[in-house]
């Protein structure tokens, strides 16, 4: 066998002959000086410690690109797991849920003071300034099982549980080693712009942007999501769920039925609260806003919150936000110069007020509807009257913007924010992001409905995420109820769905990278079967089966 392989350098466009066994590394000789933090080869995110044994193509990444921000965080994570374990080994470190640029930590076994996130920063800058390596390694089943144990490990044995595999991925950095899902840094030197916020009982590890990758991103208090996490973690608490090991024990016990019919009561409770909210305002409120990110389960939602209203005795007419779209030629154009079908400015607002002040007057209303096929607007023969003890329904990305409906009253308006907010983890250090799971919900209900493959939704998804931070989130604070419609179990409903789809994507495609990373912890999850997930579940609306028609 040749010693040497080629290697494409995506970055500089140039081929170049290296020793087979090289790694990743060895390649900075080729590159400008710059903090390379993570590669990808042949389309696949690796450590910089990588080994090439095959003719590849490379390219490196740093915090300015998606994937190189999350070895970055994910490398921090790691950085202040180790400094916890060595300054305050009597303590429990448990990774939480994402606020903005940053993670939420708990920090279980005392009163968290200012000392103690003073004492973890320095000694954290402390290792950056050491620039000390950080090692992937392979280690058996049985050495990592033995060293979890010794360190009290609940989390990490009962997620090893549902793994058979005679070898482990590992990282270690002295004589701490910690298994991670996904690749890490391969030096600490590159960690060097973070801080530790106290909040809540616990604190935020902040991350700076990608658009200012020399500065810790300011922090901005998201008070009422944060208090949806907190109302998560209790039930968490109820259902002894926060963890994959837990679900997959469940699984394993065979106890899976009764665990869905309880989740989806304690939801069901949470929509209940809603309604109850709303049904105490029925004198002043008329329009019911729904909004949340792609694949929270908004249309579902609206139908579920409708019946409880309705068993309240109030009545509602929905109006779908979507038949307001302007002709498709007359669509505005995104930064590349593509139609922002996203964009407030795409729906007939005009239109729409005039439509929704009527209503509230006591006219009567012929509604447009939107032809997609042809991309034209157009009146409908449909006409529909509000009665006194009526209120109005719209669901849509934009419904927590007032811009969208500015001439109601905000007194007559009840806005609502819906998103799948991940409860459970991989483990105390692993968290699974909120996208992930809207991600594998769009994909299953892509494919299964509109005949998409998993790359087309991949390929959609950047955008999808754009118009998201863009017309969504900068307002979810203005809502006045909140639900999240996440479900602990789904995960290992999804699994069967989506591991069959993501199989599909190749590794000369774009696309790999991102369907192996979400393959390797779907690994982790056993699956669960799907009949005793109800007709009326939120999840029934992307895998199949419901009892609402849409």
């Amino acid at each position: 066998m040749n010693d040497n392989i080629s290697v494409y350098i995506k970055n500089i466009d140039k081929s170049v002959t290296i020793k087979r066994g090289a790694k990743i590394y060895d390649l900075f000789q080729f590159l400008s000086d710059e903090d390379y933090i993570a590669s990808k080869v042949n389309n696949e995110v690796t450590s910089l410690s990588f080994t090439i044994k095959i003719n590849s193509t490379v390219e490196f990444l740093t915090i300015k690109n998606d994937f190189g921000m999350e070895v970055y965080r994910r490398s921090l994570a790691f950085l202040l797991s180790k400094v916890v374990s060595e300054l305050l080994p009597e303590r429990k470190l448990k990774i939480g849920h994402s606020l903005g640029p940053g993670y939420y930590f708990d920090l279980f076994g005392a009163a968290l003071t200012a000392n103690d996130l003073k004492l973890l920063k320095n000694a954290m800058n402390d290792e950056i300034s050491a620039q000390k390596q950080i090692f992937r390694e392979r280690i058996s089943y049985e050495e990592a099982i033995n060293y979890f144990k010794k360190n009290n490990r609940e989390d990490k044995i009962k997620l090893l549980s549902g793994l058979n595999m005679s070898k482990l991925s590992i990282y270690r950095c002295d004589n701490f080693f910690e298994l991670f899902d996904g690749p890490l840094a391969s030096n600490t030197k590159v960690l060097k712009v973070f801080d530790l916020i106290q909040y809540g009982n616990g604190f935020i590890l902040q991350f700076p942007k990608k658009s200012a990758p020399d500065k810790v991103a300011p922090f901005i208090e998201q008070k009422k999501i944060f208090e949806v996490y907190k109302e998560t973690k209790d039930i968490c608490k109820v259902l002894k769920v926060d963890n994959v090991g837990s679900l997959n024990e469940i699984i394993i016990n065979n106890e899976i039925d009764n665990h869905i019919q309880i989740a989806e009561n304690l939801q069901l409770k949470q929509i209940i609260k809603i309604s109850d909210d709303i049904f105490t305002r029925r004198e002043k409120v008329r329009l019911i806003s729904i909004a949340g990110p792609s694949s929270s389960g908004k249309t579902t939602f609206s139908k579920k919150i409708s019946l409880q209203l309705q068993s309240l005795g109030l009545k509602l007419i929905t109006i779908s936000i979507d038949n307001y779209f302007i002709d498709r030629d007359l669509t505005p154009l995104d930064d590349d110069g593509k139609p922002d079908y996203e964009s407030l400015d795409a729906l007939n607002l005009e239109l729409l007020n005039e439509n929704l002040s009527d209503l509230l007057q006591g006219k009567t209303v012929k509604l447009p509807i939107y032809n997609f096929f042809t991309g034209k607007s157009s009146i409908s023969d449909r006409e529909i009257t509000l009665n006194q003890n009526e209120m109005i329904v719209i669901e849509g990305i934009h419904c927590l913007n007032d811009k969208l409906t500015s001439s109601i009253n905000p007194k007559e308006k009840y806005k609502i924010y819906i998103s799948a907010l991940t409860q459970i983890n991989l483990d105390d250090n692993n968290r699974i992001p909120t996208t992930d799971n809207r991600l594998l919900r769009r994909m299953v209900r892509d494919y299964k409905y509109r005949g998409h493959s998993a790359k087309k939704t991949f390929q959609m998804w950047p955008s999808v995420r754009n118009g998201e931070e863009k017309y969504i989130f900068p307002f979810q604070n203005n809502a006045d109820g909140y639900l999240n419609t996440a479900l602990d179990y789904e995960l290992a409903v999804l699994k069967q769905f989506a591991e069959p789809l993501l199989m599909q994507i190749k590794p000369f495609d774009e696309e790999y990278s991102e369907a192996v990373r979400l393959q390797k912890f779907l690994s982790y999850i056993i699956s669960a079967p799907t009949a005793n997930v109800p007709s009326t579940s939120i999840l029934r609306e992307f895998i199949g089966g419901s009892f609402f028609e849409y």
